[in-house]
């Protein structure tokens, strides 16, 4: 069988493993071809291929980023995307596709599914908000970096009586703000899916400040917004693509908690930093794992799927049902991120 190979969406650590596994089980298990598309699905639609082998996959594996490529690009949001895809397909002679990647690239994927391509899907995302699976590759990587970043700021912020102010990703879900949060021991943690008043956080700060800290370290995610009627006017900022601007949100709270209280603010973003660097065991596990079972599933003729995390088992779930939707971080886990002041 030969069977395309793609990432797409926002790099993450991790990838390299999934890749290097659908390449191993593929060839070495089933004598499969594995054909590799650069940047995602805009390379499949461009017929930019890369023929993999052993030799492509050595030494990959504590590698972040993607040996592949990968672009924002979704065929069919594109003129004509779709029939490019499919000529590509029938050109290269690709039986079956493996895409890897976050919710924009497997709603891609389920539309090119819709049009008789056989294809297995394999979530990944930092921001860990697939629908249909626990855990997507590379969301225990960037907590890590996350937790550092925060572990680090404490002393600074401790030593200069500051609030700081920490953005992390998070355009929908605030998996890795509420996280990061608990583990490094923030005092508030603003996320997309419960709109927050900024007036009961000053108040908060102030005493907390009165009381017993002369510090503190409010963790904001990307898409955080304030709730309406609340006292704090705001409305989302996006960029040329329709990305949250970086850094917006978190200035214009910490704007917003100096002039209320008086306090010492600043912000630190971390940006790009919690998608680099050396992938942990967990993710390249989980890569792994996902790898495999992709591979396996095409050759047991399962199609129209995408590989998840349920509990400790890897399982295979409808693309129909995840494609597309968003997974909130459930209020109880908030709650507690909240509640450990």
């Amino acid at each position: 069988m030969r069977i395309g190979l793609l990432t797409g969406g926002g790099d993450c650590p991790g990838l390299n493993a999934a890749i290097r596994a659908v390449v191993k089980r593929g060839l070495g298990e089933y004598g499969h071809s594995i054909i590799g598309f650069r940047n995602g699905w805009k390379g499949v639609a461009e017929g930019d291929v890369m023929p993999l082998t052993r030799n492509d996959i050595r030494g990959v594996l504590d590698t972040g980023g993607t040996l592949l490529g990968t672009a924002r690009f979704h065929p069919h949001s594109a003129d004509g995307g779709l029939d490019a895809v499919r000529a590509t397909l029938e050109a290269e002679r690709i039986e079956a596709l493996i895409c890897i990647g976050g919710d924009g690239t497997l709603h891609a994927a389920s539309k090119v599914a819709e049009t008789g391509t056989k294809i297995v899907a394999i979530p990944k995302t930092i921001d860990n908000d697939v629908a249909g699976t626990d855990r997507s590759i590379g969301f225990d990587t960037a907590v890590h970096i996350a937790t550092e970043a925060i572990d680090r700021i404490h002393t600074t912020a401790e030593s200069h009586n500051r609030v700081m102010v920490v953005e992390l990703m998070g355009r929908s879900a605030g998996w890795i703000a509420v996280q990061a949060g608990i583990a490094g021991g923030a005092e508030v943690v603003l996320t997309p899916e419960e709109p927050f008043d900024i007036d009961r956080i000053t108040r908060y700060l102030k005493h907390r400040h009165r009381a017993h800290a002369s510090f503190s370290i409010v963790v904001v995610a990307e898409g955080a917004v304030p709730a309406e009627g609340t006292s704090m006017e705001w409305e989302t900022k996006y960029g040329t693509f329709g990305e949250i601007v970086s850094g917006a949100v978190s200035e214009r709270v910490a704007e917003e908690i100096a002039a209320r209280t008086g306090f010492d603010t600043r912000v630190t973003v971390l940006g790009h930093v919690q998608r680099g660097g050396t992938p942990l065991p967990s993710d390249r596990i989980l890569g792994s794992r996902f790898g495999v079972a992709a591979v396996d599933a095409l050759q047991q003729g399962h199609t129209g799927v995408m590989t998840a995390l349920r509990g400790e088992e890897v399982v295979l779930v409808p693309l129909e049902e995840v494609a597309g939707r968003a997974k909130p971080v459930p209020a109880e886990l908030i709650q507690v991120a909240n509640a450990l002041a």
